[in-house]
């Protein structure tokens, strides 16, 4: 059996802003001292007129980057989650989510995976955060293929876009003919009748690895990978608890605000379903090892299946 491809998705942003530098010559990428580590640096060697770094201040980048929107650019601002959407929270707020302008926000190093940077740089509040911003798109893509498909999406979408990126590599899983991205819409990657795992970002992998396992024991799993939390597909995500009764959410941030809370929004107001949610339990993270980390907080393949049992 070949090697499953693994990428992490901040090498994605990077490229994927390169192919798109070239198409738009309107796209203009910013950065806060961080060009090597969010990938954004592959873009400064192909377009330098076209970077711009604004050193350690994220918060004024937000505000340039607000500044080159009323002119017609299409900003891309790229730094680490946490400073993205924790330190710049009231410039993203007022400077471009309360004017809604057209401004791009690549926040990489997201979750508990960042491993040896600890605590303070593990973002796991971020999409909540962002899901506060009135009209904010908030995109968390699973792997290399939707990743790039996402900043394609993002520059497309006319207002503000909070994209999410991830250090760790991960599985390439949506490599298909038939993948398609959209806006607002999920994806089914397995049917099932028993209960709907609905997922986002990196634990995505992991969850079908889980649903085989149960199918095992013979619980059937439908897995719905969610790659836009907001506007959240709310239609597929009805149908699905309907249709199953039960519904597990499975995230990289903390189960306070993200996806799981954005699901049961969902479901308490149209289809009451019962719901387990699986991420970071409200608590910080701490310096180690991205895998062991993943494994520790219960965000691996063997975690989730072990939890999803004990569930269903």
């Amino acid at each position: 059996m070949s090697e499953v491809k693994k990428i992490a998705t901040r090498e994605s942003y990077g490229n994927a802003l390169v192919e798109l530098g070239a198409k738009h010559p309107e796209v203009v990428v910013l950065d806060a001292d961080l060009a090597a580590a969010t990938k954004t640096g592959v873009f400064k060697k192909a377009y330098p007129e076209r970077h711009i770094d604004c050193g350690i201040a994220e918060c004024n980048m937000m505000g340039v980057a607000a500044g080159l929107a009323t002119t017609g650019k299409v900003p891309f601002a790229s730094s680490f989650a946490m400073f993205a959407a924790g330190r710049a929270f009231e410039q993203v707020r007022n400077s471009i989510g309360y004017p809604k302008l057209n401004v791009k926000i690549g926040a990489t190093h997201a979750g508990i995976s960042v491993g040896e940077d600890g605590a303070t740089h593990q973002c796991n509040e971020d999409i909540a955060l962002m899901r506060t911003i009135p009209g904010m798109v908030v995109i968390n893509p699973a792997d290399d293929i939707e990743a790039k498909a996402a900043v394609e999406a993002a520059y497309k979408h006319v207002g503000p876009v909070y994209m999410r990126f991830g250090r760790l590599a991960v599985p390439v899983i949506n490599d298909k003919p038939d993948y398609k991205f959209e806006l607002g819409k999920g994806v089914v990657l397995r049917e099932g009748k028993d209960l709907t795992i609905v997922a986002t970002g990196l634990p995505v992998s992991g969850c079908l690895e889980a649903a085989q396992k149960l199918a095992a024991d013979g619980i059937d799993a439908k897995v719905i990978n969610i790659h836009t939390i907001k506007p959240l597909d709310e239609e597929l995500i009805i149908a699905a608890a309907k249709e199953t009764g039960k519904v597990v959410t499975v995230e990289e941030h903390s189960v306070i605000g993200g996806l799981g809370s954005a699901v049961c929004d969902a479901l308490a107001e149209n289809a009451p379903t019962k719901v387990m949610k699986i991420g970071i339990n409200d608590t910080f993270g701490e310096s180690g090892p991205a895998v062991e980390l993943v494994k520790k907080y219960g965000l691996d393949a063997d975690s989730i299946y072990e939890k999803i049992k004990a569930f269903a």
